[in-house]
């Protein structure tokens, strides 16, 4: 008898461990987090934050146990131009010097087809605002003894309702900077 119960909780916490979500932390070698916005109405100015981390709780099987948390650093905006870095770096847009990070927490995720919409807590420049993020997940693989996903989405925001203000107009063509930006995250994370 010992030895029936034994064997069915070993089964049941080898069920329970197979279905539990596993956590898995962002590879930035691996991953990128870049935005894309308007410039002169005409043409379309893309950067990226080069330091940031976050951490996805992700389990297929329960969307309601996943969640997600990052953080960038907005010193770390690149657009391949130092004059413009400068720029976003400065009050009018980041002000890094006074708000040096982004960041992001989930509050809820739900399964709707394929993708998986990640409603959280987006601030900057210590205003939050809630978005929805719709995502894609690839995975779980297993590679080099860890699991691993990729996740994919975008999202567009407006940059003033986060005090990113700097406004200039040009006659006859309208904004310099849109205010709409386009969030985009393609990241790998990997269990420890």
């Amino acid at each position: 008898m010992k030895q029936f119960i034994s064997a069915f909780v070993l089964i049941l916490v080898l069920a329970t461990a197979a279905f539990a979500a596993d956590t898995y932390v962002v590879d930035p070698v691996h991953s990128r987090v870049g935005f894309t916005v308007k410039h002169l109405v005409i043409s379309k100015v893309s950067g990226n934050f080069k330091e940031f981390e976050g951490t996805i709780v992700f389990d297929e099987k329960d969307p309601s146990k996943c969640s997600v948390k990052g953080t960038i650093k907005t010193a770390s905006v690149d657009t391949g131009n130092e004059n413009r870095d400068n720029d976003l770096r400065g009050e009018g847009f980041f002000d890094v010097a006074k708000y040096p990070t982004i960041t992001f927490e989930s509050t809820k995720v739900e399964k709707k087809g394929d993708q998986y919409l990640v409603t959280g807590k987006l601030t900057m420049k210590n205003v939050t605002k809630e978005v929805v993020l719709p995502v894609t997940v690839a995975g779980p693989i297993n590679a080099g003894g860890k699991k691993k996903i990729g996740v994919e989405g975008s999202i567009t925001i407006n940059r003033q309702d986060y005090g990113l203000k700097w406004s200039k107009t040009i006659e006859g063509v309208g904004l310099v900077v849109s205010d709409e930006v386009v969030l985009t995250i393609n990241a790998e994370a990997g269990t420890q």
